[in-house]
This record gives structure tokens, sequence and C-alpha cells, in this order.
């Protein structure tokens, strides 16, 4: 895993991750990419997962299905989760950087001149200590990221429609966080059955 965190640093990824160059309202550029922690964080979750499963004898209270299976906090179980977890938040914080300042380089190259005035770099499907109503609880943005009141934050569109750069509110109801993307109608093997490449050349073309 090491040697793929190594050699894969500073890639994009598969899946619905992407860059893409855009236009706001005031007609300024926004260079947009989305990508994560390159399938390492995936992997780390499910090792600890399956030790969770292995474990979940040990908990405070009964859990018929081992998907529900948890760590107590303050245990070597839930210590060594974290780490990874922080450490992948880290690695894919960094791998971003890394592709902005790329792909800032090669559009400037490409239009002949420019120069970055702002960088939004913000987590999604993490999870980060906090305080809420006066207590430290662990917050997981599934699907999501933090919004805050005033901290700046990023929601991509679906591929040929508009993405966002967006300001939290700060909203307590919603734990401070907001949408991280556009959603899904369909899931990735339905859309797959009902649309070709010929489909999506001709919506990228409109």
């Amino acid at each position: 895993m090491a040697t793929t965190a190594r050699t894969q640093f500073g890639s994009l990824g598969s899946g619905n991750h992407f860059a893409e160059v855009c236009l706001d309202e005031q007609d300024r550029v926004w260079l947009f990419l989305h990508s994560g922690s390159r399938g390492i964080g995936n992997k780390l979750a499910t090792r600890h997962i399956d030790t969770a499963k292995k474990l979940r004898h040990l908990l405070p209270h009964a859990v018929d299905d081992p998907a529900l299976a948890w760590f107590v906090q303050g245990t070597p179980e839930f210590e060594a989760y974290i780490a990874d977890m922080l450490w992948c938040q880290a690695y894919a914080l960094a791998n971003r950087e890394a592709m902005l300042a790329a792909f800032a380089q090669a559009f400037f190259r490409f239009v002949g001149s420019g120069r970055e005035r702002e960088r939004i770099n913000c987590h999604h499907n993490f999870a980060a200590l906090e305080e809420h109503d006066g207590q430290e609880l662990w917050v997981t943005r599934k699907g999501a990221i933090s919004a805050r009141a005033g901290q700046l934050g990023l929601i991509p569109g679906s591929m040929g429609t508009r993405s966002y750069v967006v300001r939290g509110l700060g909203n307590p109801m919603s734990w401070q966080s907001c949408s991280h993307g556009a959603g899904r109608r369909f899931s990735r093997n339905e859309a797959k059955r009902r649309y070709s490449v010929d489909d999506l050349r001709r919506e990228m073309g409109d």
C-alpha cells in the first residue's frame, strides 16, 4: 500500500473524479478538481471494518448485524483506526494540492498568462473531532462537506452541469454541513446500462 501511495500521488483517479475549467457569473475562471485518497482510504477502512466485525462480541451492546459493529473510543483499535483515517485525509488534501498546482501551471501555460488569486481545498466523505452544543463529538460527513459560518466550500455538479463555490452558514441543524455533490439518479451500473459513450458525447456537445 505504501508503494501505491507513492506512485499514484498527484493523480486524479477514476469513478466520478474529474478536473474541469469553469466560468462564474462574474466571468472569473475557476479550475475545479474533485478527487480523494485514491482508494487508500477505502482499503484501510475495509481492514478496520473487518476488525470491528471480529470484535463485536466485546461491545457493550449486542450487535446482530456485523455491518453495524464499531470501535469503542479509547481502545487500541479505535486509536489505530483514527490514526489511519486522519493519515488518509491528509494524503487526500496533499494530493489535491499537488494536482491543483500542476493544473494551474498547465492552464496558465496554455492561455499564455494568469495568476492564482484564491484556492479552496475541502474534504468530502470524512470525519472530524468537533464541538457541538458544548460536546466534543466525532462528526462523520458522508456525501457532505463542512460548512462553518463563512467557510468556503465546493459542490461539484454532474458532468456538463454547473458546479458551485459556496460559503457556509454554520447551520447547527445540519451540524454545520452541506451537500458534497449533485447525487445520483441511478446507480453506476444502472447508468452504464442506460447510457452509451455516444449518448455522453451528444450530451457534452450540446
